[in-house]
């Protein structure tokens, strides 16, 4: 495990008869210009159950609850070449919320059909892993970057 300590959850909802998931236009800091889960670093003294429910509301103005997180896995980031921006991510997915996404001054939320994620506006290592977790899978994955600090040069996955 290396890195600073973040945690994201993925709001879920049911929609016409597909799901959908709640992602954001990050608007500052860290990926800027990309669509991102919403989440964000620890605090002094918080878990990351603690966390995610701060950042959600803080971020989407959607409340929830710690009981009603469902723990899906970790992803550890390495980038090489930047190791300040190394992460160990603790993901949750949560069906049961209140409130309505509305934007913040980081970002602008939307709800996207899990089928049809806007990889293209994601970070490249979304693919590896978001997917899966929208999927129920649980697990641990360890996503290395390449130099660029843009593409993916190792993924891997253990349950």
């Amino acid at each position: 495990m290396t890195g600073a300590q973040v945690t994201l959850c993925f709001l879920l909802r049911a929609s016409d008869g597909a799901e959908e998931v709640l992602l954001g236009l990050k608007k500052t800091g860290f990926g800027t210009g990309k669509i991102v889960g919403v989440g964000g670093h620890l605090e002094q003294g918080e878990s990351a159950a603690q966390a995610i429910c701060r950042e959600v509301a803080e971020e989407v103005g959607i409340t929830i609850l710690t009981e009603q997180l469902i723990p899906a896995g970790t992803v550890e980031f390495v980038f090489p070449a930047r190791p300040e921006w190394d992460m160990f991510t603790t993901v949750y997915l949560c069906r049961d919320y209140v409130g309505k996404a509305v934007e913040s001054e980081e970002i602008l939320p939307h709800w996207y059909p899990v089928q049809k994620l806007p990889h293209d506006r994601m970070w490249a290592d979304a693919t590896h892993w978001v997917p899966a977790f929208l999927a129920g899978e649980h697990g641990t994955w360890r996503i290395v970057m390449n130099p660029d600090n843009e593409s993916v040069a190792s993924s891997t996955h253990s349950l």
